[in-house]
């Protein structure tokens, strides 16, 4: 539900003022009577109808309908006795945002049908009152009308929207999970057997060592050649994954950054030296996910990606000048800052993330890999 208040979501400073208008002119319709009970009674309407109108809005069960007939029979009443049709938008609003089919064609079929009754009833009972105003009265019956379904259908919209939302997030998370699976089914098939062949000869070598020391040397030199033999089926396992080169990222972040108008700055050089395949990957799918942060969550004008290779580790910073973020991005919607958490977590990485005049973001990856695989 929106607002309360809110009668045109999108606009809520025209919200306020068609408020103002809507809560003033009823009293013009009012203190035209002459009689001190007529505008007595005009007055406590009005108050009746904000009331429901505002508990209509709190309930959560189904007493929403008895809170919209009522303002349905108050609608009726201001319109016989005052002339006063106008606050059938409200409950045209109202209605525009029941999310049940079967209740919001239920009371906006009541609701047509009992505002249009109550005009036609008032041009019979008084046309004098109904005739000046004729042209207003069809703008609302119009308003009421086609209202409640632009709303409704908004609301779907936007439904739908972020149940696709939800579901690219639980399609990205299978992935990586999938993802992660096959990559320790090939690293099981591959390593297992070998290093449990490992594992093995080199107890039996340690026996071997003083009771027959040149069978103890035959067993660790099998042991050499089977582990270079899993080095190399690893080096293979890796060189098969699909290749995402941060030079190659670079490219389509600066597609990006131009095609939001923020200014992009960098500093380092991009072509880490000896950095695995696996490690380049993940860095690469985390750069695009913290730029992409930046282009839809910082509101600011500018970024700026520092490349750092240090002895032990490989580090990258995207900085932003937008609004910054708080509490390391706990608090902040979506999975993107975990998706990337996950993934440095397999290459041993880690993300931190410091917020205030805008939000910096720091990958560090260890450089461990590369040294195990040379």
């Amino acid at each position: 539900m929106h607002s309360w208040y809110s009668i045109f979501p999108k606009n809520p400073w025209l919200s306020i003022y068609a408020w103002v208008i809507f809560c003033l002119l009823p009293f013009f319709f009012f203190f035209r009577s002459s009689s001190p009970i007529e505008i007595a009674v005009g007055i406590s309407l009005l108050l009746l109808f904000f009331l429901s109108y505002r508990f209509s809005f709190k309930s959560k069960s189904g007493l929403v309908y008895m809170w919209l007939s009522f303002e349905i029979v108050i609608n009726i009443g201001m319109t016989l006795l005052f002339g006063y049709v106008y606050l059938s938008i409200f409950t045209a609003f109202f209605i525009g945002n029941i999310r049940n089919p079967v209740g919001f064609f239920i009371m906006y079929g009541l609701h047509i049908a009992f505002t249009v009754g109550a005009i036609v009833g008032g041009f019979f009972i008084e046309i004098e009152l109904f005739l000046p105003q004729v042209h207003f009265i069809l703008v609302t019956v119009i308003g009421t009308v086609l209202l409640p379904f632009n709303l409704y259908n908004r609301n779907k919209r936007e439904n739908l929207e972020g149940q696709l939302e939800d579901a690219k997030e639980r399609i990205s998370e299978l992935i990586i999970l999938e993802e992660r699976q096959r990559i320790a089914r090939d690293l099981h098939d591959t390593l297992g057997q070998k290093l449990s062949m490992i594992g093995l000869k080199s107890d039996l070598a340690s026996k071997l060592v003083k009771q027959d020391p040149e069978t103890a040397i035959k067993e660790l030199q099998d042991i050499r050649q089977t582990a270079r033999t899993a080095l190399k089926e690893v080096r293979e396992l890796v060189a098969d994954m699909r290749a995402v080169r941060l030079e190659d990222e670079l490219l389509r972040i600066r597609q990006m950054l131009r095609a939001a108008e923020m200014d992009f700055t960098m500093e380092g050089d991009p072509q880490f030296n000896n950095i695995p395949t696996i490690v380049e990957n993940v860095l690469s799918m985390c750069l695009k996910e913290a730029v992409t942060n930046v282009v839809k969550h910082s509101y600011g004008t500018a970024c700026h990606v520092t490349f750092e290779q240090m002895p032990n580790e490989f580090v990258i910073t995207v900085e932003d000048n937008g609004i910054g973020i708080t509490r390391g991005g706990e608090t902040s919607p979506g999975s993107g800052l975990k998706g990337m958490r996950e993934r440095l977590e397999f290459v041993n990485g880690n993300l931190s993330v410091e917020g205030g005049k805008g939000t910096k973001l720091t990958v560090r990856v260890p450089a461990v890999l590369t040294h195990i695989m040379e």
